[in-house]
């Protein structure tokens, strides 16, 4: 009797660590992913958003064993002090594993000092500035810097034959990254910036501005423009002026030449030129069954913001993989240095020193496809990282 009752506590036992093994590997890993799903901004982070959900219908909701488990908060809009305390928030109350999202650098700026002090891996999936990843040394980024695109644009710029610019960029941390990364390398190689304006983040009408862009006859006229309704409004007024770009060259970031604002522009859209790293266009190997399947599960195409979500969600499940499942901020940021994917934007990776992206920059011009105004690209630099890092070391 005594042999048989240790037999079955035994067993007993040994059910209950496999029942205690069972539940540990479904424990969940909890994203805390901090968006702005209100606002100027909203559209953005529901794009990006999409790109999540699309990503996880592709590839399951298990990695390395464990669950995961989103638990999203929305800041509404620029609200640097609303994100830094959601992040506290997700950490202390929710016990997040991750944090991830970020439409906004001054949103993104106070989270990363939470996840410095927390040791929690941080995925940026939109905000560009480029000091960012300066300010927590678990963040990585799957976006952009604004330097790593438009230094290789102000360079294209003048190689194109371009040689006086008039530059014009909101008034706020990625503009100015822009403006100085885009002079830059325009003045470096020869040209001259005849006019440096800056407007207001929140201006809802470029007609003034543009109108003496036009009076000032430059050869060339430089746009930066956030997201939200910006793109349309200023694709409105260059309408208005009468300012042609297949007459008078307008080079922009990649919002200028998105789907709502050439939908605004009509064919006054026509000889547009944008830098970006991603367009739903793009002749990528693997963009034309994301597109696809994009379409099919939104009714939209995908664009900028889409791509951040998507790519992102891969870091944060390919990190996971990568540490068999451990959670703590320094696997995965090890994990998350150096990796290295084909995206539907085209081959990209993570500089194991900086923890920014690494990809191509594309050079698109607006033209008729087959009825349709797309951006077409005709140029690319490919294999750039963030120019500010490079300089630093």
């Amino acid at each position: 009797m005594r042999l048989t009752f240790l037999a079955t506590a035994l067993g007993l036992a040994a059910a209950a660590i496999g029942g205690l093994q069972a539940v540990d590997a479904q424990e969940a890993v909890k994203i805390g992913v901090i968006m702005t799903y209100s606002g100027q901004f909203a559209d953005a982070g529901i794009q990006i958003d999409n790109g999540i959900k699309l990503y996880m219908k592709q590839q399951g909701d298990m990695v390395a064993g464990k669950k995961i488990e989103l638990i999203r908060k929305d800041t509404g809009g620029i609200a640097p002090d609303v994100a830094k305390r959601l992040a506290q928030e997700l950490i202390v109350r929710d016990k997040v594993d991750i944090l991830t999202g970020f439409v906004t650098t001054p949103n993104t700026l106070a989270a990363a000092d939470v996840s410095e002090q927390s040791k929690k891996f941080m995925v940026i999936m939109n905000a560009a500035t480029s000091i960012i990843t300066t300010k927590s040394p678990y963040v990585a980024r799957v976006s952009v810097t604004l330097p790593q695109m438009h230094e290789a644009f102000g360079a294209w710029a003048y190689k194109s034959g371009i040689r006086k610019v008039y530059s014009m960029v909101a008034d706020l941390g990625p503009g100015h990254d822009a403006e100085q990364a885009f002079h830059r390398a325009f003045k470096e190689t020869g040209g001259e910036i005849t006019h440096a304006i800056r407007f207001p983040i929140a201006n809802p009408d470029f007609s003034a501005y543009l109108q003496r862009a036009k009076d000032a006859n430059p050869e060339a006229i430089y746009i930066w423009i956030p997201g939200g309704a910006q793109p349309a409004a200023i694709g409105k007024a260059l309408y208005d002026r009468g300012i042609d770009p297949r007459q008078k060259k307008v080079l922009g970031n990649d919002v200028l030449g998105d789907d709502s604002a050439l939908k605004s522009m009509g064919d006054a859209a026509l000889g547009l030129t944008t830098v970006s790293y991603y367009d739903h266009n793009l002749k990528a190997p693997r963009n034309k069954e994301f597109v696809q399947a994009y379409r099919a599960e939104f009714g939209r195409n995908p664009d900028i913001f889409s791509i951040g979500g998507y790519d992102g969600m891969h870091l944060i499940y390919e990190a996971l993989k990568k540490s068999g499942g451990k959670t703590e901020g320094d696997f995965l940021i090890g994990a998350a240095k150096g990796m290295a994917w084909d995206s539907p934007r085209g081959p990209i990776s993570i500089d194991p020193e900086t923890r920014d992206i690494v990809q191509t920059a594309y050079i698109r011009r607006v033209e008729k496809v087959d009825g349709a105004l797309v951006n077409v690209e005709f140029d690319k630099v490919e294999k750039v990282k963030d120019p500010v890092k490079a300089r630093m070391k």
